[in-house]
């Protein structure tokens, strides 16, 4: 009985899990995942050479593209209010301050 219970409880989190993903269509949230790591990393302490080297390897990997593809998401949805409330929460021109 309990292990059915277990079933079930994994069913309804995944089921929820999936439902929460598909909120944004997916150029839209893959944008979100990548850009809300690079605005994280770019916001962390270089408190020393290894994690100076660290963060410019994760703020390179995570940031190079985004303004590009940003620009084009806000063309592309510009009509559709609620993505475009979403998008207007990160900046236009995060790539040349990363590169600092």
């Amino acid at each position: 009985m309990k292990l059915a219970f277990l079933f079930v409880l994994c069913g309804v989190l995944t089921a929820s899990g999936a439902q929460a993903q598909s909120k944004w269509p997916s150029d839209v949230a893959t944008f979100i995942e990548r850009r809300d790591g690079c605005d994280h990393f770019r916001g962390e302490d270089a408190y020393d050479e290894e994690r100076r080297n660290f963060l410019q390897r994760e703020t390179l990997r995570l940031c190079v593209g985004t303004d590009q593809e940003f620009a084009a998401l806000k063309k592309k949805y510009r009509g559709e209010k609620t993505i475009m409330d979403r998008l207007n929460e990160y900046e236009a021109d995060v790539e040349a301050a990363s590169k600092k």
